[in-house]
C-alpha cells in the first residue's frame, strides 16, 4: 500500500511541494528513504523510528520504503520528520488516510514525539497557500508564525500521539492569535536628537530615508558617522503588510527570529569589514543568504567602508542595481532580494585627518583611493563630509528629533507611493519621465552638468531621483532649482572623494 502526504521543501528562500510516499511490502524489515534527501533527513529514521514507540504506535516490521518527490529537487532540514512519520501511520492503517490530500505538515520530531518548532515555517504557510491546499499542521511552537499567512487553516501539534485527533480537527486547543512583541520588547533605536553640530549629516540621512537612496558619510575618526548611521531606523517609514511579511520570512528560514511575530521595524544590517563576498551577498555551496539580502527592505550598514574587502564591496555592485542577487553554483540557480538602501561610512585617508592636516604620503593616498572603485560610488545617491563638531555645539540643543524627522519622511513617502507605488530610489527607467517633474530652469541646469562629462548616464538619473526627493520633503510639486542644486552638491561630494 503506497500512501502520499504533503510538505515542503526551501530552496534558498522559496517553498516546493514536496510528496512524502510510503511504501509497505512484504520482506525482510527495513527503512529506506530515497529523493535526493540531505543528512538531516536521512537521520530522521532513527528519530522517526523512536518517536513512533514512544508515543504508543507500533513501528511496522516490514519492507518501508519512504519516497520524496520529485526526487530532482534536493530536501534539506529535520522539518520533514512530521510528514514522513504521517505517511507511515497512514500506510499501516494506524491512523485513517481521509482529508491527507488537502493537509500539508511539516515539523521536527523529538525521540519522545514531542514537536519542535523549525526554520521556514512562514514560508512553508505561504507554499501551502499558493499551492491551493486547505490546512497545515505544525509544531505548537510555529503555529503562530504559520498563522501570519491567511485563507489556510493551521493545526497546532505538541506531541505525535495526538496527530490523529488534530488531523480529524478535535483536538486543536492552540488557536490563539500571532502574538505581537509588547513594546518593551522591541529594541530601542537611538534618537537623533543625541547628534550635535552636523546639520548637513542630519539633512542628507532625511533625503536617504524618505527616498531610499544610498548614502555614504566621510570625514576623520570620532566626528559622529557611526553614531548618525546607527540613528537612521528611527526615521524610516514603517514597513508595510507585504513587506513584513518578506522581512519576517527571511528572518525565520536563516533562523534570525523564531519567536512568531511579525517583523515591526526595517532591518538594520551592520557586517564586520572581515566579511567575505559570500557573506556579504550570499554564496556557498548550497547557496544560502548573505547580509544583503538579510538587509532586505532595510538598511545595510558598511562602517570603514575602505577597509571592506575589495571583492566583496565589488559583489555589491549588480545587487544595488536590480535590487537581487542570482547565485550560480553546480548549474544550480537560486535568487535572493536585496532591495535595501546602502549606508557607509570612511574616513578620508590612511591618517582620517584628511585635508591640510593629513599626513599622508601620495602613495598612501593613492592606495586609499583606490579601495573605492569609482563604478561603486557612481552608485552611492548622496556624499556628506562629517566635520568634528565645534565645543559650543556639543553642548547645544539638539537640531532636530527623530520623530520630527521621521514626520517629514513618512509625508515624502506617502506622496511617493501614491505617484509610483515606490520610493524614488527603485523608479524603473521607464516610470522616470512620467515621475519625475522637472522645471525649465533645473532642467537646463542638469543637461549642463551631464554635458560637461561630470556626471555618468547613471549618476544623471540617480541625482533626478535624489532632487525628486528633496522637492517632496519640501511639498513641491515640480523639481525647482534649489532642489537640484542639493542633489549635484551630492554628487559632486562623490566626485571629489573618488579623485582626492
Amino acid at each position: 500500500m503506497v500512501t502520499e502526504v504533503m510538505t515542503f521543501t526551501l530552496d534558498g528562500l522559496e517553498p516546493h511541494p514536496v510528496r512524502v510516499e510510503a511504501d509497505l511490502r512484504r520482506g525482510l524489515p527495513s527503512f529506506t528513504i530515497v529523493g535526493l534527501a540531505d543528512r538531516a533527513v536521512a537521520e530522521a529514521r532513527e528519530r522517526v523510528r523512536a518517536a513512533l514507540v514512544n508515543c504508543g504506535f507500533e513501528f511496522p516490521m516490514r519492507r518501508l520504503t519512504v519516497n520524496l518527490a520529485p526526487a530532482h529537487l534536493r530536501k534539506a532540514g529535520p522539518g520533514f520528520d512530521l510528514a514522513i512519520a504521517c505517511a507511515i501511520l497512514a500506510a499501516s492503517g494506524q491512523i485513517t488516510s481521509d482529508g491527507l490530500g488537502k493537509t500539508a505538515l511539516f515539523g521536527e520530531l523529538s525521540l519522545g514525539g514531542e514537536l519542535r518548532p523549525c526554520r521556514g515555517v512562514l514560508a512553508v504557510a505561504e507554499g501551502a497557500r499558493q499551492t491551493g491546499l486547505e490546512a497545515l499542521v505544525v509544531p505548537v511552537g510555529s503555529a503562530a508564525e504559520a498563522r501570519l499567512i491567511d485563507s489556510i487553516r493551521v493545526r497546532a501539534l505538541a506531541v505525535l500521539s495526538d496527530l490523529a485527533a488534530v488531523l480529524a480537527g478535535q483536538a486543536d486547543c492552540h488557536e490563539q492569535e500571532p502574538r505581537r512583541r509588547a513594546p518593551t520588547e522591541r529594541a530601542l533605536v537611538p534618537d537623533l536628537a543625541d547628534v550635535r553640530g552636523h546639520h548637513a549629516a542630519i539633512d542628507a540621512v532625511t533625503v536617504a530615508a524618505a527616498g531610499g537612496h544610498n548614502l555614504l558619510l566621510s570625514g576623520p575618526p570620532g566626528t559622529g558617522k557611526t553614531m548618525i548611521a546607527r540613528r537612521l531606523p528611527g526615521v524610516l517609514p514603517p514597513l508595510s503588510r507585504s513587506e513584513a511579511l518578506e522581512v519576517t520570512r527571511i528572518r525565520s528560514i536563516t533562523g534570525l527570529d523564531g519567536d512568531g511575530t511579525l517583523a515591526e521595524q526595517r532591518p538594520f544590517r551592520a557586517p564586520h569589514h572581515t566579511i567575505s563576498a559570500a557573506g556579504l551577498v550570499g554564496g556557498g555551496a548550497v547557496p544560502i543568504p548573505g547580509e544583503a539580502t538579510l538587509a532586505h527592505r532595510g538598511v545595510l550598514f558598511l562602517d570603514e567602508l575602505s577597509e571592506f574587502d575589495r571583492r566583496a564591496l565589488e559583489a555589491l555592485r549588480q545587487p544595488l542595481e536590480d535590487g537581487e542577487v542570482t547565485i550560480v553554483r553546480g548549474q544550480k540557480v537560486a535568487r535572493f532580494p536585496t532591495r535595501f538602501a546602502l549606508v557607509a561610512a570612511t574616513n578620508p585617508c590612511l591618517c582620517g585627518r584628511g585635508g591640510k592636516g593629513c599626513r599622508c604620503s601620495e602613495p598612501e593616498l593613492a592606495r586609499h583611493r583606490q579601495r573605492l572603485s569609482g563604478p561603486l560610488l557612481d552608485r552611492i545617491d548622496l556624499v556628506v563630509g562629517v566635520e568634528r563638531p565645534s565645543s559650543a555645539a556639543l553642548v547645544a540643543e539638539p537640531l532636530t528629533t527623530s520623530k520630527e524627522v521621521a514626520e517629514r519622511v513618512a509625508a515624502a513617502r506617502e506622496v511617493q507611493l501614491a505617484r509610483s507605488g515606490c520610493a524614488n530610489a527603485q523608479l524603473a527607467a521607464r516610470d522616470m519621465i512620467s515621475a519625475v517633474e522637472c522645471g525649465a530652469a533645473a532642467a537646463k541646469a542638469l543637461a549642463r552638468a551631464y554635458d560637461s562629462g561630470g556626471l555618468s548616464a547613471r549618476g544623471r538619473d540617480r541625482a533626478l531621483r535624489v532632487a525628486r526627493t528633496v522637492a517632496d520633503l519640501d511639498a513641491e510639486r515640480e523639481i525647482g532649482i534649489e532642489a537640484l542644486a542639493r542633489a549635484l552638491g551630492y554628487r559632486h561630494a562623490g566626485e571629489r572623494l573618488g579623485s582626492r
